[in-house]
């Protein structure tokens, strides 16, 4: 098999860095400035962009920590962490989404220069610091994240990819059968295209699942996406799906998460999500696998 040459190169989108990671097969780029955010991800071979964007196009801006999730760019994956849905938790307010998608991250300019996208960001509410590291392996996109606690207590947290996901005709939802068992025969999981009605939106949980990978592959095409990530440190799934009924738009999110509810206080208090002890650190990976395997 033919090695692939990863290029890593820097660009500019109104007015914004973006930080380019490609090769033969797979063309993924983020801004750093705007949470990190992943705006594309493009699988070379078939020339299928993945990520959704507003029908207006990709509209980039910067927003403030209060300001609600639907007046982002709403432009590809965004991390959300220490909480989806707005909520109190320990005496502090989190926002809507939690507090890392509007807050500009810090590149590190040593791991770019030899093609890996490592960044990091301290959170102004929560007393952590979060860090991502992305690298790209033939058409394996390889994240890991590892998140240092700065208090001297115990802190719960949420964590959540969150990719806004392009659907075309003839996609399908590929799920391990014990996952398709613990959503108990959602309608919507087996045709995501057409299962929820117009202008209808729907958000459904499978945990704890035991095989942690979840895809979308359009056989008329030869297009798939697939999650891939180790159940035993997030043994949860989220999926969101709206058919025009949030806002009006048309896109589904797979969602590896450590949590059944998209509230802290929610899942905290009843001890479904994540745990760091005082002064000391954890982390996860995950992997984006972008069209067939060869």
């Amino acid at each position: 098999m033919k090695a692939l040459t990863n290029q890593s190169r820097m660009r500019w989108l109104q007015g914004f860095a973006v930080h380019v990671l490609a090769n033969e097969e797979v063309e993924l780029a983020v801004v750093p400035e705007l949470g990190a955010k992943i705006i594309s991800l493009k699988d070379l071979r078939t020339g299928r962009e993945w990520l959704w964007h507003p029908p207006d196009g990709a509209r980039l801006f910067k927003n403030d920590l209060r300001d609600d999730f639907s007046a982002s760019p709403l432009v590809g994956i965004d991390e959300c962490f220490p909480t989806i849905e707005p909520c109190f938790w320990q005496g502090r307010e989190l926002p809507d989404h939690g507090e890392i998608w509007s807050m500009p991250w810090q590149l590190d300019a040593e791991a770019w220069e030899n093609g890996i996208l490592k960044t990091r960001v301290r959170l102004r509410v929560s007393p952590f610091e979060f860090e991502r590291t992305i690298e790209l392996r033939g058409n394996n996109v390889f994240i890991s994240y590892k998140l240092h606690n700065l208090s001297t207590n115990e802190e719960s947290f949420l964590w959540a990819m969150h990719p806004l996901l392009r659907l075309e005709a003839g996609d399908q939802l590929e799920l391990p059968d014990s996952t398709r068992e613990l959503l108990n025969g959602e309608a919507w999981v087996d045709a995501v295209t057409s299962a929820i009605p117009d202008q209808s939106c729907a958000k459904i949980f499978a945990r704890p699942v035991n095989e942690g990978w979840a895809a979308i592959h359009n056989r008329d095409k030869g297009d798939r996406l697939a999650f891939v990530w180790d159940s035993a440190e997030n043994n949860t799934l989220g999926l969101w799906l709206t058919r025009g009924g949030w806002h009006g738009h048309h896109h589904l999110a797979i969602e590896p998460t450590n949590a059944d509810d998209d509230s802290l206080a929610v899942t905290a208090a009843r001890k479904h999500c994540g745990t760091v002890a005082g002064k000391s650190s954890t982390g996860w990976q995950l992997c984006i696998r972008v069209g067939l395997s060869a």
